[in-house]
């Protein structure tokens, strides 16, 4: 491996956050919907639904929300340029029809930017559900399981989730700042952060874009145009090592990545949230980690843990290294992220497939 480049400055401002600042005060990151604002939703969701638009054609334009938008174009603003996480409460979905929280959902997420792909079948409207699947299957990622998906970040701006019903037990969303973990990293042991600015190879999970080797190299760490930005799954970091022309990983490696994943798991560090149904969480990819635990679900279909998910393009995004078009696909702002292989077809679906 090459030498160690120096290190870049620690961050400071809103993105650096410490989850036992923030555990305690939930009302600095939640926007509750009043009557007025879901009234607005709704409002918006019947003129889609008169005129016949499939989820995935609706844009911004076709959305109108008078009070709200403005509330939402704050909130984006937050998301990218501030604390980097917002939950908005409130949606009602309970007995309502899929198609309407789906369109209520999607119509918000308009607000924050443009939907992705988030897999190679094209889902712009990704269905978190266990699909009785198993990690063990190197062609399956973990949100079609049960199983905890350990602190990672998604091939997007911001991801978007919904939440339609919760398991039986656990399933507890945890996220943290990449940036306070960058802080701690480059202060304890700034040897090991500076590893994590050399690439790293990342499984694609048999979603292979044309073209492409069946993983991609990116840096953890990526220092572009004044601003830190992190791209990370510490699973298929590993699970790449089944490819003979995959980077060896070192033991620096190891130990670099294991002290980053101790400091995401961190309790100063980490906030941990309980899912209501009709919560939205938003969250920035290049500044926050997300996680899961695993989960118990419920035995009856209608009652299992569902949660609707957005990948986001979104305006007004930082920019981002030229590495990250190895994954991204592009990395011009509004217009990059997702995955996009051969036979691809882009659609909104309303059930897990």
């Amino acid at each position: 491996m090459s030498t160690l480049a120096p290190l870049r400055p620690l961050i400071e401002g809103p993105s650096a956050w410490l989850g036992r600042d923030l555990g305690d005060q939930p009302d600095l990151w939640t926007h509750h919907l009043s009557a007025a604002e879901i009234g607005e939703i709704e409002a918006a969701v019947a003129g889609v639904r008169q005129r016949g638009l499939d989820i995935a054609e609706i844009k911004r334009a076709d959305f109108p929300l008078p009070t709200l938008g403005p509330v939402l174009d704050r909130l984006r603003k937050e998301v990218l340029d501030g604390r980097g996480f917002v939950l908005i409460r409130g949606l009602p979905v309970e007995g309502r029809p899929m198609v309407d929280s789906a369109a209520a959902y999607w119509g918000v997420g308009t607000y924050f930017g443009n939907a992705r792909s988030q897999n190679a079948k094209g889902h712009l409207l990704g269905h978190v559900r266990d699909l009785g699947l198993h990690t063990d299957d190197p062609n399956v990622r973990t949100y079609q399981t049960t199983e905890r998906q350990h602190f990672h970040t998604d091939s997007c701006d911001i991801v978007a989730l919904l939440c339609l019903k919760t398991a039986q037990s656990g399933g507890m969303s945890s996220f943290t700042s990449s940036m306070s973990i960058y802080n701690a990293m480059a202060t304890r042991r700034p040897d090991l952060a500076a590893r994590l600015f050399h690439t790293f190879p990342t499984d694609r999970r048999g979603e292979v874009p044309e073209g492409k080797k069946p993983y991609f190299d990116v840096p953890v760490f990526n220092d572009f145009a004044g601003y830190l930005s992190v791209i990370y799954s510490r699973p298929y970091i590993h699970s790449s090592q089944r490819f003979p022309d995959a980077r060896r990983l070192a033991p620096e490696d190891i130990e670099a990545l294991d002290l980053f994943d101790d400091l995401a798991n961190d309790a100063d560090l980490r906030l941990d949230m309980s899912f209501q149904p009709g919560d939205m969480q938003f969250l920035h990819n290049h500044t926050i980690l997300h996680d899961r635990t695993a989960f118990v679900d419920w035995p009856e279909p209608e009652r299992k843990r569902h949660l609707l998910r957005l990948w986001l393009a979104s305006p007004g995004a930082r920019p981002l290294p030229p590495v990250y078009a190895e994954r991204y696909g592009s990395i011009t702002v509004g217009d990059r992220g997702g995955i996009i292989c051969p036979n691809t077809r882009l659609h909104a679906p309303l059930e897990p497939v």
